[in-house]
């Protein structure tokens, strides 16, 4: 099943999601072709109401949704970013699929979804 979200004008989403994978295979299906590695990258900052809410919810405890919040939608628009570049080079699925975080300066951080991009096959 694919899914037909645009991504631009004149470009559809090939890949389907449940075709993306952190494992080396994929259960049912061969690998005809690896197409490299592929990324999507976003750099995200914190403003200052986000901080102060944060630093009020950190007094109380618990789960910092404030947070919570913002590195969810950075890590959801990295993986965009990744699935439309697994996109323009043709795959239909992703492989060996990672996230990472460096911070870039205090405050302003980098998130990368990255994987292999590779064209599948039923068995």
């Amino acid at each position: 099943m694919c899914n037909k979200k645009p991504l631009s004008q004149n470009l559809y989403l090939l890949i389907d999601r449940n075709l993306i994978t952190t494992a080396n295979t994929l259960e049912g299906y061969r690998i005809t072709k690896q197409l490299g590695l592929i990324r999507g990258i976003t750099v995200r900052s914190r403003s200052i109401l986000g901080n102060l809410a944060g630093g009020l919810q950190s007094v109380f405890g618990g789960e910092l949704s404030v947070f919570v919040e913002l590195c969810e939608k950075a890590r959801e628009d990295a993986y965009e970013h990744m699935i439309g570049h697994a996109n323009e080079v043709g795959a239909n699925a992703i492989i060996c699929m990672r996230y990472d975080t460096n911070d870039v300066l205090e405050g302003i951080t980098e998130v990368l979804a990255y994987g292999t991009a590779v064209v599948v096959e039923r068995v």
